[in-house]
């Protein structure tokens, strides 16, 4: 299941995911929760003025993988990392951080808190014109990392980021 939080110009991405064997050193297959920063693509206004307007989450520019192992189980925070700095939305490796594994949800507070250092890592034009935007994401960490929370519950109970068929 895939959640999206929208401040303006920046959005948060919440969703369940199940990797295959994404690297067969690290051991096997892996679930949990990825969250992604990204910025709002702003287009032009269609329609009346009542009209839906399109919501388009585009580049992702910092990524937090809760991923645990599946031979691990659930509750080990055996692969849990984070992508700083993405260029054209693409990941680059993996940073793994005790912070992150001791307190998942009080380190991804930390780093929504104040998201200019995760865009200027990620070379983001304009940092200064994302700041409102910022402080609404802010305003509403207590909804973001509830559902980052409550999602990573969910894998962890077996009803989400379930094995895809073979």
């Amino acid at each position: 299941m895939l959640r999206a939080f929208c401040f303006d110009t920046l959005g948060v991405t919440v969703e369940d995911l199940y990797l295959r064997d994404p690297d067969p050193e690290l051991g096997g297959d892996e679930r949990g929760v990825r969250v992604e920063l990204r910025l709002l693509e702003q287009r032009p206004w269609r329609g009346s003025g009542n009209a839906a307007q399109r919501v388009v989450l585009d580049r992702a520019v910092w990524r937090a993988d809760f991923l645990e192992s599946v031979a691990g189980g659930p509750g080990t925070k055996d692969r849990m990392h984070h992508h700083p700095g993405m260029v054209d939305s693409e990941p680059g490796g993996r940073v793994f951080d005790e912070a992150l594994t001791r307190d998942p949800m009080g380190w991804l507070r930390g780093m929504l808190d104040d998201v200019t250092p995760l865009l200027e890592a990620a070379k983001v034009d304009d940092v200064e014109r994302h700041r409102a935007s910022a402080g609404a994401l802010r305003a509403a960490l207590h909804e973001v990392v509830g559902v980052v929370a409550t999602t990573l519950g969910e894998v962890r109970a077996g009803t989400l980021a379930t094995a895809p068929p073979r």
